[in-house]
Parts: structure tokens; sequence; C-alpha cells
């Protein structure tokens, strides 16, 4: 029995240690430019190299963050920064539920953020994270291929996918893991979409985002998978906390 208990514990330390090298690693985005949703040939967006986490953060890592910052504890966060929803599978403030490397939900855009910051990064932009998305395994910019498109559709019709292990989806071009098939994801501006055409270059206000019609609007008739993220990221506020909403952190190259 000691062995077996010996044994144990041997397994979950070594279980710890492979999920915070996991997601200690970051990958390179070369940046570039792209055209996003709603846009047309003179709208395109330029993004700046980043680099960003190669998985989403995990239940493991976001206790780690609790216990060193007490007041983003379920029992302790006001309800200025996070909703009722906030952590709401967690048992008590240091015990969650699901697998150690599966990603961190049930978190508002304030507490994503404040992680983020604490890890000396941040939350990505729409368009940063739009941008690494848009890869599949080979190419940079997939968006134009069935199969991709195909993928990320199923998954949106796939329930409780927020409680599988990070890793489980295709490693994309910049060498990034599931930014599809596991968790929506917070961004730094999710919101700015209904609010200012700050990401369009303050050309103007998205005002017709969603309406009815609005997907006939779209630049291609297959970003109908990125207009559901961005109707999504439009009906957030800040303090809200979803089941299926994770993050992932990104940080600025320096030159």
């Amino acid at each position: 029995m000691k062995l077996y208990h010996i044994a144990l514990f041997l397994f979950c330390s070594l279980l710890f240690v492979k999920v915070t090298a996991q997601n200690d690693k970051m990958a390179k985005v070369k940046g570039g430019v792209f055209l996003p949703l709603y846009g047309t040939a003179d709208q395109l967006v330029k993004v700046d190299p980043f680099m960003m986490d190669v998985y989403p953060v995990t239940n493991e890592e976001y206790l780690n963050f609790v216990k060193e910052n007490p007041k983003w504890k379920k029992s302790n966060v006001i309800s200025l920064f996070a909703d009722k929803s906030y952590l709401n599978k967690w048992e008590d403030d240091v015990t969650y539920s699901g697998l150690p490397n599966a990603p961190i939900t049930s978190v508002s855009w304030f507490a994503a953020k404040k992680y983020c910051e604490c890890q000396g990064k941040r939350l990505p932009t729409v368009d940063e994270w739009e941008f690494a998305a848009m890869a599949n395994e080979d190419v940079p910019d997939a968006r134009r291929i069935e199969s991709y498109n195909q993928y990320i559709l199923s998954w949106y019709e796939t329930p409780k996918t927020y409680v599988n292990p990070i890793g489980e989806s295709y490693k994309n071009y910049y060498g990034i893991y599931d930014l599809h098939g596991l968790v929506w994801e917070w961004t730094q501006d999710f919101n700015t979409v209904l609010i200012s055409g700050e990401s369009r270059k303050d050309q103007d206000k998205d005002s017709n985002l969603f309406c009815g019609s609005a997907a006939i609007g779209a630049s291609d008739l297959m970003n109908y998978a990125a207009f559901m993220r961005y109707a999504f990221r439009g009906s957030m506020k800040a303090r809200y906390s979803s089941q299926n909403l994770g993050f992932r952190c990104v940080k600025d190259i320096e030159e």
C-alpha cells in the first residue's frame, strides 16, 4: 500500500511539472496584414509580431494564481469584477472540478487580464487572436479551406469540450494548440466591435454587425465561424463568467 501511495504521489508530481512546463511555452506569431470579418479591400489590418501562449491557461495554473492573489479567490472576489458564475464549478477557494490540465473557465475578463499581467503578459487583441487563429496545421490563413471551417463549426455543435485537457486539438502553423476545439477565449478589446471602430482603424462603427442579415455583409460567407465569435464577444460584459470561456496570454516582442 505504501508503494502505491508513493507511486501515486510521483505520478501527480510529474503531471503538475508537465502542465507547468507546457504552459510556460510561447510561440511566435510573425504578424502581417489580413482582411478581417466585414472588411473590404481597403480595410486590411496590420498585426505586429507577438508571442502567444501555446496552450490556454489551465485549472492548475489558475489555482496557483488565486493562492498568490487571494482577492481573486471565489469567496473574495467583489461583484464589480466578477458575476455569480465566477468559478462556479469549484467546490471552494482551492478545490476545482475537472482535470488539472483542462482549461480554466468561468473567469471574468478582469480576472483573465489580471492573471496575464501577473505573468508579465497581457490578453491578445481581437485582431491578434483572429490573425493567429486563422491558421491551420499547414498555412497561416486557412479561412477558405472547407475542412478548416467545418472543423470549427463542428466544434461549436459539440457540448462540454471545456472539460477536455489542453493540447488535444491540432497544432497550427505557428505551433499553437486549442485556438479552436476546446474553449472560447477572452481578448483584450473583446467588445470594441460594438462600441467603436478601433480595430478597423476608427473608420466607422460596426453598428450593423448584429442585425438579422449581418452575415450577408461578411467578406466571405465561409467566415460564418468568425461571425459567431464576434457575436459571442459582443454579448459579453467584462464581469461576466461563462463555463465555456477561458483565455491565454500574449506578450509583445521587444525590438
